[in-house]
């Protein structure tokens, strides 16, 4: 008979095998089918998976590792045109938007962007609004987004092909104050235009 420490183990164990699957089972329906949102991703994952309702989720960087395992396997070419698309796109807006010290970030910057996927870049303003002066005086059409519990003073999104541009608007303190993970790339203008070169 099983002693309580290694039932214990078990349960552990199936934890993590099943938080593993669901990551995996999410990243194909979020690479495959276009979901952007990744806690319906999740749940529709443990379905397919016949996993109870208490099954553990993985957390949003279990997914981001998931993807980029999932475009390694499957990807192949058509995910490194999607992505070199993604980025080029980037660097046209960061050059556009010097001006505000752009930094390309989230799966664009990452790799494991899908073609679905927004191209997110990061400005530096002490006004937010000085940006969206110089976009609607070029004529660019955009969108004011909710602005989310990460810090930043504006979202707004640019319709653009092939993906939408997504801006978040930071202070200059808010961008020394941000919190980053270890492993989060944040790219610099010279980075993309490198990445692409290569």
């Amino acid at each position: 008979m099983a002693s309580p420490r290694n039932h214990g183990r078990g349960d552990g164990l199936r934890a993590q095998r099943d938080r593993i699957r669901i990551a995996q089972t999410a990243a194909r329906l979020i690479a495959e089918h276009g979901l952007t949102d990744w806690s319906q991703a999740k749940r529709k994952a443990a379905r397919q998976l016949m996993l109870p309702d208490t099954a553990p989720f993985p957390s949003n960087e279990e997914i981001e590792v998931a993807l980029t395992e999932h475009h390694a396997l499957y990807g192949g070419d058509a995910h490194r045109i999607a992505l070199r698309a993604h980025r080029t796109l980037a660097l046209e807006w960061m050059r556009r938007l010097t001006q505000w010290q752009p930094l390309l970030v989230g799966g664009v910057a990452a790799g494991w962007a899908t073609e679905y996927s927004d191209v997110r870049l990061e400005l530096v303003a002490d006004d937010p609004k000085a940006v969206e002066i110089a976009l609607a005086g070029s004529g660019v059409a955009y969108a004011a987004l909710p602005v989310r519990d990460d810090d930043a003073t504006a979202h707004l999104r640019i319709d653009s092909a092939p993906a939408a541009v997504r801006l978040s608007i930071l202070t200059p303190q808010q961008r020394r104050n941000r919190p980053r993970r270890g492993d989060e790339p944040r790219l610099t203008t010279e980075a993309v235009a490198a990445l692409i070169a290569t």
